[in-house]
């Protein structure tokens, strides 16, 4: 990926995070996240957006295993699991529903994958990254597999992130349940 190419990336997460603070700020709903290879970057695109403090509630990294366990309540079970571990399916899930949990909030996502240069695992390539999205006691998760030396996974592993928290601020905000809530 070239620097043209990174610096389109980077405009797109400035762009994608003004429309998730835009439309969470419009649906009344926060949002947390849980990141691991991203290192902070979704937050920091969120908070860079004035007026993110409003539906922005915070934000764990939780790069090491440890952090994973203790702060997000990630089961030792997955993350110890030779076949699991803090690549995958059941690790984004329980990090999303850990830092919902933890910070109360009804949309979170999270970021865990190998960016490399190194870390690649049978199976699991660099590039690599499972998310996870909470949206009110659900979650879901999905795999990507992004090209490209470590900066260009972590900024296209944060941009998607992003797009997961609009698309989560949309199925909230469009459900009859949240839309009965916030008229009452």
């Amino acid at each position: 990926m070239g620097r043209t190419e990174l610096e389109e990336l980077e405009e797109r997460i400035c762009a994608c995070a003004h429309d998730v603070v835009r439309r969470a700020t419009r649906a009344h709903v926060t949002l947390s996240c849980a990141e691991s290879c991203t290192g902070g970057l979704v937050s920091a695109a969120i908070t860079s957006v004035a007026g993110s403090s409003e539906p922005f509630l915070g934000g764990v990294v939780s790069y090491a295993i440890p952090v994973k366990r203790s702060v997000l309540g990630v089961d030792a079970k997955v993350l110890d699991d030779p076949f699991l571990g803090a690549v995958s399916s059941d690790c984004a899930d329980e990090m999303c529903a850990g830092v919902a949990r933890l910070l109360s909030s009804s949309v979170s996502v999270s970021v865990t994958g190998i960016a490399g240069p190194g870390g690649a695992e049978p199976g699991k390539p660099v590039g690599t990254v499972w998310f996870g999205l909470y949206v009110c006691g659900r979650v879901r998760t999905t795999c990507h597999h992004f090209s490209g030396e470590r900066a260009a996974v972590r900024l296209q592993a944060t941009a998607r992130a992003l797009e997961l928290l609009c698309e989560g601020i949309e199925e909230l905000s469009s459900s009859a349940e949240w839309a009965a809530g916030r008229t009452s």
